[in-house]
């Protein structure tokens, strides 16, 4: 049986490469959406913004931990429409280690900013209860070379949950499939 070939995109950061796969035929509306701020160059001037810590959520009761970039403000000149929300119900991919997924606030408001899972993190797929609304959050992805830099990423310093300095992404492109 053939492996399926899945779209790789490697984000060049000033603190390493990290390589996704993403998961397009379970996926497709949300890897479709990240593609396209890719091929057209949206994700220019994109950073690593926001790290999610155990000791920097307080009033948090259900706690996380991500590291999330992207353009990060609203309305923002290179983003594009909001996105419909794929949920981890629909595409049966969960937020485990090094998965990628949409950040959002209501569901079908995703449209740039995205996040990267540390460690497994139940809470933001469907049923989950990060998000008041249960939806979860649309996961499309996996990181499959690089969670070294994720986990410096993780460990830089922040402020509250801000980045202090954000964490430059230099470069994202698509690379061959596999």
């Amino acid at each position: 049986m053939d492996t399926p070939i899945y779209p790789r995109v490697l984000i060049q950061t000033e603190l390493g490469d990290i390589l996704l796969e993403l998961y397009i035929h379970q996926a497709p509306v949300t890897v479709h959406n990240f593609l396209r701020y890719v091929e057209e160059n949206r994700f220019a001037g994109a950073t690593f913004y926001r790290v999610v810590l155990m000791d920097n959520q307080p009033n948090n009761k259900i706690k996380i931990e991500v590291i999330q970039g992207g353009l990060k403000e609203d309305n923002h000149p290179l983003s594009l429409s909001p996105i419909a929300h794929e949920s981890t119900q629909q595409t049966g991919i969960l937020h485990k280690d090094g998965v990628i997924s949409m950040a959002r606030d209501e569901p079908g408001t995703a449209s740039s900013d995205f996040f990267i899972c540390v460690g497994d993190q139940p809470e933001l797929d469907f049923g989950g209860m990060r998000n008041p609304d249960g939806a979860g959050f649309a996961a499309f992805g996996k990181v499959i070379e690089g969670m070294d830099v994720v986990s410096k990423i993780h460990n830089s310093p922040v402020r509250d949950q801000t980045l202090e300095p954000n964490i430059a992404i230099l470069k994202i492109e698509l690379k061959t499939g596999r």
